[in-house]
């Protein structure tokens, strides 16, 4: 029996989706220099838990760690499924490790039911709120219904999370191939808004600021409060917005915003050199890069210029991730504008989005499958590459310049799960 030869990358980038594409097409991966550069060398506690958690996912799995933590090798198993219960790590929530098991789950042994702990809204992942109204209603398209759920049990507001989800999903033998390329007209807008550990006016004050800035663009809108308290609100106060735009043709677009508190404020932020040696360090310390240096006035005038230029640049660009709101109005208002820019881009699916369709048409029957996106992000493009380089699937891209959107066509491999019977 030949020995499949092992793919090689390198850099921490992309490690998930690298991960979960090894495990669906069976092909061994090595990733060296993870993080080699960097003062904290290796592996982050996410990932590490995200490799444990394929281990319980999967049966026969071989995963070795280099002892710095910069090189992983990784011998995918056969997706078992069952009933796995994950505790995830308070640095990410549970929408990075969601993701890769709803691409996985359809494809297992048994029918995955999934009972994860952590946090459940932050600004980095995708929200279990989104996973819920925005992604499984797109995999109902692939032919993937009959016993697909996401309960929320607990909330968990970042930084100490303490929320609680079960995911269950049916297993099927092969997708259905689905062309998503007609945009249609917005009907209706639909949102949630969550509180934990706060006044359920917090909540109120996130919809009322929302909606009067969405009922100017359609009047079809309405906004859930969903507020938690006691056992059932986690270890963390927090609120936040989740909201989707419904098409006529059944097409989801969606955008989220969730409060966490800052841990500088806007004043500290804003002193760039010019204020002391204080506003120096703690800048360094809010951005997060150590390697901004301090201003050189000895240089000329033209040098300074350009230092404390690039240090407004990085500045701005902190201040705009900033997500801790001076009220819950200015986050409602946050929420919607973000929602309206996704409509703006067009496309059938939203940007945090895409990868699904993606992958899924690629992995379908093979026919002509499409999909029409407002954009390619970089993730998007980058999981364009790795699709090619794992399952030899090319998608033709075709720039629409009157709708300014894209369309994505390509013709999937046919994949099968051998585990499930032919009904």
């Amino acid at each position: 029996m030949a020995v499949a030869k092992i793919m090689r990358f390198e850099g921490h980038n992309h490690f998930r989706q690298r991960l979960i594409l090894a495990t669906l097409s069976g092909k061994p991966i090595r990733i060296d220099k993870i993080r080699s550069e960097e003062e904290e060398m290796g592996l982050r506690d996410y990932e590490a838990s995200f490799l444990r958690l394929l281990e319980k996912l999967t049966n026969g799995s071989v995963i070795e760690i280099s002892y710095t933590g910069t090189t992983v090798l990784y011998r995918p198993g056969v997706i078992q499924g069952g009933r796995i219960m994950h505790a995830g790590p308070i640095s990410r929530s549970v929408g990075y490790f969601l993701e890769a098991v709803i691409a996985l789950a359809p494809f297992a042994k048994t029918p995955v039911s999934l009972t994860f702990t952590g946090v459940t809204n932050d600004n980095t992942d995708v929200s279990v709120d989104t996973l819920r109204t925005v992604v499984l209603p797109q995999l109902k398209r692939f032919g993937i219904d009959s016993g697909l759920e996401l309960q929320i049990t607990k909330r968990g507001a970042p930084p100490y999370g303490g929320g609680e989800v079960t995911f269950k999903c049916p297993i099927v033998r092969t997708l259905q191939t689905v062309n998503i390329s007609d945009e249609g007209r917005i009907k209706r807008i639909r949102g949630i808004a969550y509180a934990t550990r706060i006044s359920p006016q917090m909540a109120n004050r996130v919809v009322e600021s929302a909606r009067s800035l969405l009922t100017r663009y359609i009047p079809d809108v309405y906004i859930y409060t969903d507020v938690y308290k006691g056992a059932e609100s986690g270890l963390s106060p927090g609120y936040g917005l989740t909201l989707v735009a419904e098409t006529d043709n059944g097409n989801l677009i969606s955008a989220e915003c969730a409060y966490q508190p800052r841990k500088f404020s806007a004043n500290v932020l804003r002193r760039r050199g010019r204020g002391g040696e204080d506003g120096d360090a703690e800048l360094r310390a809010a951005l997060g890069d150590p390697e901004i240096a301090d201003v050189d006035v000895s240089a000329g005038e033209k040098k300074v210029d350009e230092q404390l230029k690039t240090r407004e640049e990085v500045t701005d660009a902190a201040l705009e991730e900033d997500y801790g709101f001076p009220t819950p109005e200015d986050l409602g208002v946050r929420g919607a504008r973000l929602l309206l820019h996704e409509i703006r881009k067009g496309g059938c699916v939203d940007t945090n989005t895409q990868w699904l369709p993606l992958l899924f048409i690629a992995l379908g029957p093979q026919d002509v499958g499409k999909v029409r996106l407002g954009g390619l992000s970089p993730f998007t493009v980058q999981l364009l590459r790795d699709l090619r380089t794992f399952l030899g699937v090319t998608f033709k891209v075709e720039a629409d310049v009157e709708t300014k959107t894209v369309l994505l066509t390509t013709v999937g491999v046919g994949f099968v799960n051998v585990s499930k019977r032919a009904q």
